[in-house]
């Protein structure tokens, strides 16, 4: 398969067929680690279509010294890190009436189902894993993702983050060890 920066290089000439072959070589891939950050199929096939679009914007400024992987990740990481900025998660006071004038009406908390024990017996290990990943932080939830998901190397990820690797490799350490302490807790 050619290389990613002749098919940047390509791109940039005007051969809109090299950007269509980027696309076919990294969409699965990237769909893959949006999906496992936003968790809904829907949203992450129209994440992974406007990061390439903004890819395909901003490809002017990719830099050829610099592996082409982490530059698309870069993006939709930025991307996502938007999207959560954005989205404003509804809370409600388990304390307050539901409506105004409604004395004595507090929400109830939704039953959380089979209890944890029942769900490891029942799932598979990776559907612990996955939903395990659900309830990490944000930050923590993608870098086990770079790391353990898509292979990027520590280096990579820093790349990606713009963060230093010792940081990233304490960061993604954390990420392990929460979600060990998750599963630990549904046994």
């Amino acid at each position: 398969m050619t290389d990613d920066k002749e098919l940047v290089s390509r791109t940039l000439r005007g051969d809109r067929k090299a950007f269509e072959m980027i696309i076919r070589k990294h969409q699965q891939p990237l769909f893959n680690y949006i999906g496992r950050l936003v968790g809904e199929q829907e949203m992450a096939l129209d994440f992974t279509q406007e990061v390439f679009l903004r890819a395909y914007a901003s490809l002017a400024t990719y830099r050829p010294e610099f592996k082409f992987t982490t530059w698309l990740y870069r993006i939709a990481s930025n991307f996502i890190i938007d999207h959560w900025r954005k989205r404003k998660p509804v809370t409600l006071s388990l304390d307050q009436p539901l409506n105004p004038g409604e004395e004595g009406r507090c929400p109830e908390a939704a039953d959380p189902g089979p209890s944890a024990v029942d769900r490891l017996e029942t799932a598979e290990l990776r559907a612990g894993i996955e939903d395990g990943l659900k309830k990490l932080p944000p930050e923590q939830r993608e870098l086990f993702v770079l790391r353990h998901v898509s292979g990027f190397s520590y280096e990579e990820i820093a790349e990606i983050k713009k963060q230093p690797v010792g940081t990233i490799k304490s960061k993604v350490f954390k990420a392990k060890e929460t979600l060990r302490r998750m599963l630990e807790g549904m046994s």
